[in-house]
């Protein structure tokens, strides 16, 4: 069902964001590739920067294989950390003080490791980032009994939006600004980005909360344990 062909206005550029990281701890793990960029109403990138870090530890083989960057070449050809991590907090800040929307699939990893990064790198932080645009957590809102698994790919492919080179920073990022923009054509979505973005704290707690009952029912998760649904950034 379409709700509508026209993208709302405040769509019509969009930043991207995505980060290849050592891993999937938000607090231990580290950067390793990263992409921002700002898409147009046709979802076309308009503008884009690419950071290559050394993260100063190694890089798991289980990270190696979801990405193709080795430790060796990280070391060899990407810059200190630091200033990578200083880079990407400044692009994310420069865009949100514009009041573009910035978009990342399952936000909370990206912009809670990105924090991480920052005070162990001593960069100051983005404190509340706003707007941003989750695609995952509004698929599950607005599709919420839709079968299978929501990964970037599949959902990418779900609303027929190309993704060649899953996992590549760039690539993934586009393919979320894409899938966001997919997703305002389908679903009325609300008059503003704050609102959304407001709208995304709320679905992303129930999401959350909800699947740790499933995941203690199931006997995956202790009962006294639940999944962290805050968000944009984890606490």
């Amino acid at each position: 069902m379409t709700h509508s062909a026209q993208l709302p206005s405040w769509l019509t550029r969009v930043g991207v964001f995505d980060l290849e990281t050592t891993g999937v701890d938000v607090t231990r793990d580290r950067i390793v590739t990263a992409h921002v960029g700002v898409l147009d109403a046709r979802g076309r990138e308009i503008a884009a920067r690419d950071w290559l870090a050394d993260p100063g530890v190694v890089i798991p083989e289980g990270a190696t294989a979801v990405h193709g960057i080795t430790t060796e070449h990280a070391r060899s050809h990407g810059r200190p950390a630091a200033e990578v991590v200083a880079e990407i907090t400044h692009a994310l800040r420069v865009l949100m003080a514009q009041g573009v929307p910035i978009v990342a699939y399952n936000a909370s990893y990206d912009f809670s490791l990105l924090a991480h990064e920052a005070r162990r790198h001593g960069v100051p932080e983005l404190v509340g980032p706003a707007p941003v645009i989750d695609p995952l957590v509004i698929d599950k809102a607005y599709d919420r009994y839709r079968r299978g698994k929501r990964t970037l790919e599949i959902v990418a492919m779900h609303y027929a939006v190309a993704l060649d080179g899953a996992h590549d920073a760039s690539a993934d990022a586009v393919a979320a600004g894409r899938v966001a923009q997919a997703l305002a054509r389908r679903f009325p979505l609300p008059d503003s980005p704050l609102e959304l973005h407001t709208r995304q704290i709320g679905w992303a707690r129930d999401q959350a909360a909800s699947l740790s009952e499933y995941f203690v029912r199931i006997g995956r998760l202790d009962p006294d344990d639940v999944l962290d649904g805050s968000w944009p950034v984890r606490e």
